[in-house]
């Protein structure tokens, strides 16, 4: 399996400690207290994975959930957006206010007491079309923080009829917790709205069988959602009026759950309304987005060019794990640091890591994948509110997360994939969490290896972006940037 060489190729770039010098500077609980339905849950791990678990392979569902626990508030984006119309000819409408949507008085009212004064930037363009009589199809990208799980809500409580009691919109979401969390926004949004009710279709709701549910909306998971659809029939699928896919490059990630998708989507009228929402738009997402949504408005955001431009990068020469620790604890010596991150491949050396560091008196947060998300979510805040000043973490961290007060990333092991090729979206993420918001930010990189040293000239020449051996000379400019 992937994990497997993945593994491998980790073990590989920790075992080989050939010298290269040494910097001299001055001194998940079951849900519902049930079983888990089979079709909603991951495949048991082989003995081989078992062995390889101290190794972080990134849960795409968990970082996403992570995100909307931790976002506040909308993330202010300067990415454009891109609008590609189904029918090119149709004018393209878009709003600055909410009272433009001439929406229902008590879903005005939910909104505002949400929060939102004004639209999003995909809100603005997105709710046009997903309030458009006739519905129009969607299929939209946007990031955690950007205000889509509020537009699509808006659009199913919008074109549900409150006097049919039966389901009228239906929401899939990849895991039990992503409903939950979408649940809590119909929930929030819908507060002067009673008349519209909510059911979850997630493992461990038991229904009675015969019954027909008559709440009308139904959020879930892909095996649940199926299941009520055909094989339980509390659903009437040709009454559905409103089908949303929630976080599809999640879905595709997870076996079985785009077959599933795709079999309820199969059951559903040609007028039901189709939206589905992404953050990212790799070719197999846009192949499963294409048979989930027919004829569809599509809207991008345009990512600007990621830059490393404002990111200082060095890198320190070591023999070993032990010595990479102890040129930490010389930077550390050397010069003030606000707040940092330090990565590690691996949950063993990020928790030997993080105790060396509280061995030596620094403030000290350790954030890994067997974590609960809530758990982590509260690491992070108490990061971000500067109880802790060093964060050590693996993968699980790399996207998303903005702390303004972060000067310093240390890639202590440098990203590679399960090839053991250098992974430069990841070193990009990783590093990305320096020098944000418009403000200098700094990256050290540990090599230990001519394995490693070779990956960081890939990544040197992937960016072409000098990476700098850190001498003492480089102490004064780094200080400024760091505290």
């Amino acid at each position: 399996m992937a994990t497997d060489s993945w593994a491998e190729a980790v073990d590989k770039q920790e075992a080989a400690l050939d010298s290269m010098g040494k910097l001299q500077l001055k001194e998940k609980p079951e849900e519902n207290g049930t079983n888990a339905n089979a079709k909603d849950s991951a495949p048991a791990k082989s003995e081989g994975e078992k062995a390889a678990d101290d190794d972080e392979i990134e849960d795409v569902g968990a970082q996403s959930l992570l995100n909307k626990l931790i976002r506040n508030n909308l993330v202010n984006t300067t990415n454009q957006v891109e609008v590609l119309q189904k029918d090119p000819n149709s004018p393209l409408y878009s709003v600055k206010s909410f009272e433009e949507l001439r929406l229902k008085p008590q879903l005005l009212q939910g909104v505002y007491g949400m929060g939102f004064n004004r639209p999003s930037k995909i809100q603005e363009t997105a709710l046009p079309m997903m309030l458009a009589e006739p519905p129009q199809n969607l299929i939209a990208q946007s990031q955690s923080g950007t205000g889509k799980t509020a537009a699509f809500v808006l659009a199913m409580l919008s074109h549900v009829d409150p006097n049919n009691k039966y389901p009228q919109c239906l929401c899939v979401s990849p895991t039990y917790e992503l409903a939950l969390q979408t649940g809590k926004v119909i929930e929030q949004m819908g507060k002067y709205y009673p008349e519209v009710k909510l059911v979850y279709a997630i493992r461990g709701n038991k229904l009675q069988r015969g019954m027909k549910l008559q709440e009308q909306i139904v959020i879930g998971t892909p095996g649940t959602m199926l299941d009520w659809c055909s094989k339980f029939k509390f659903i009437d699928p040709k009454k559905i009026k409103v089908f949303v896919l929630d976080e599809a490059d999640v879905m595709i990630a997870t076996q079985g759950h785009q077959d599933q998708s795709i079999r309820i989507q199969r059951m559903l009228p040609k007028n039901c309304q189709m939206l589905l929402f992404s953050a990212t738009f790799e070719e197999s997402v846009w192949n499963f987005a294409q048979r989930i949504v027919p004829d569809p408005n599509i809207i991008k955001l345009k990512r600007e060019e990621e830059t490393l431009d404002t990111i200082k990068q060095y890198y320190v020469l070591c023999n070993s794990k032990e010595e990479k620790f102890q040129a930490l604890s010389n930077i550390y010596g050397a010069i003030t640091i606000a707040q940092a991150m330090i990565f590690c491949h691996t949950r063993k050396t990020a928790g030997w890591l993080a105790g060396e560091l509280s061995r030596e008196g620094h403030q000290v947060a350790l954030l890994s994948g067997e974590m609960q998300v809530e758990q982590r979510a509260a690491v992070i805040e108490r990061f971000r509110d500067g109880k802790e000043k060093v964060l050590v973490t693996t993968n699980v961290c790399a996207r998303g997360i903005d702390v303004e007060q972060v000067s310093v990333v240390i890639n202590f092991d440098l990203p590679i994939d399960k090839d053991g090729n250098p992974d430069n979206e990841t070193y990009l993420h990783r590093i990305g969490r320096t020098g944000r918001f418009g403000k200098r930010g700094l990256a050290i990189n540990m090599v230990d290896s001519k394995m490693s040293m070779n990956i960081l000239y890939r990544i040197q020449e992937h960016f072409n972006k000098k990476i700098e051996k850190l001498d003492t000379d480089d102490l004064d400019e780094i200080e400024k940037i760091a505290s």
